[in-house]
């Protein structure tokens, strides 16, 4: 299991905290800061799902014209666990 934070850019979020398992899985995402609803039904939703399937479903999403949002911060977050894996 490989724990990982990742400072937020462009986002109310300021970071996030997630587990990355072994075998690609996601758990415990927690956002710092954000819209505490929606940062808490993201890290709800993706809870042991696989990162692929989290990174196809929520990568690009957009808040209002920031051009990213709490859900694609997390996605870039993943991708860069990813490749440091």
């Amino acid at each position: 299991m490989k724990h990982t934070t990742y400072a937020t850019k462009g986002t109310c979020s300021r970071q996030i905290d997630f587990d990355l398992s072994d075998d690609g899985k996601i758990y415990n995402v927690a956002f710092t800061g954000g819209c505490n609803g929606n940062t808490q039904g993201v890290s709800r939703l993706v809870e042991g799902m696989d990162a692929q399937e989290v990174l196809s479903r929520i990568s690009g999403i957009q808040c209002g014209v920031r051009g990213t949002s709490c859900p694609d911060q997390l996605s870039k977050a993943i991708r860069q666990a990813l490749a440091e894996a």
